[in-house]
């Protein structure tokens, strides 16, 4: 069958054929693949369903449907309350469901470790897009709860120089950790720093490694974004904190 290139992916090439996606294979394709079928037997419809291996050696994934939030202009709906209290619901389940696992090994959960409105599904709800579903796993391993939280924080409200309501974005820090009903939530800024660090620190160490894709991160300017981003954070720390008291 035809293939077609998928948009947003700037690390991995993934096109569509049919109804199905399929993604190069790496290291975690096993982890992966047992972490889409441990979600699948619990019932849960947030993540595409993993259906083997083709004769290229990609991974093949069920196609999902939707809106996928990989422009930065997008409509208001994607990035309301309502959106968010649903993205943070959705991390709670699939969090749930892998907590206690052998896939979770000592930790407390198996995290995503890269969510994003780009990594997300949106269907409509009542005339409105809302999030459905999360894709590109492939950075999927044990973790804190607090980690994915973090980065739904970063990510979903973009928090950075672009955010010109401080207050706003102390808000909504505020109404994703309570829809989560994440209980360590003091530590939930320190982790939304410690995550761009750690962005920052991995493109850098990527690159100088040679590897093509995180030298083109650099090149298109990720490592001052993120550098940006986390200096705003820091600089508004403390309001961002209050917030959560």
């Amino acid at each position: 069958m035809p293939e077609s290139s998928l948009p947003g992916g700037f690390v991995n090439a993934v096109v569509r054929v049919g109804d199905t996606v399929r993604r190069p294979a790496s290291a975690r394709t096993a982890f992966v693949r047992d972490l889409l079928r441990l979600l699948e037997a619990g019932g849960w419809n947030g993540a595409p369903r993993y259906l083997g291996v083709d004769d290229k050696g990609r991974e093949v994934l069920d196609h999902l449907d939707g809106h996928v939030a990989w422009e930065p202009r997008q409509p208001a709906e994607v990035s309301s309350d309502e959106s968010l209290l649903a993205v943070a619901r959705l991390v709670r389940e699939f969090h749930d469901l892998t907590a206690g696992t052998p896939l979770a090994e000592d930790h407390e959960v198996v995290c995503h470790n890269d969510l994003s409105p780009r990594n997300t599904v949106y269907r409509p709800a009542g005339g409105l897009l809302r999030p459905a579903a999360f894709i590109d796993w492939d950075l999927a391993a044990p973790g804190a709860r607090i980690h994915d939280v973090a980065h739904v924080c970063w990510q979903y409200l973009r928090l950075g120089p672009a955010v010109t309501d401080v207050g706003e974005a102390a808000r909504r820090i505020r109404l994703i950790a309570d829809a989560y009903e994440l209980p360590d939530r003091q530590r939930l800024v320190t982790t939304v720093l410690w995550w761009q660090d750690r962005c920052r620190r991995g493109i850098e160490a990527g690159a100088d490694a040679g590897d093509v894709a995180m030298v083109r991160l650099r090149e298109a300017g990720a490592v001052r974004e993120v550098e940006r981003a986390w200096k705003w954070v820091s600089d508004h720390r403390g309001t961002l904190e209050r917030a959560l008291r």
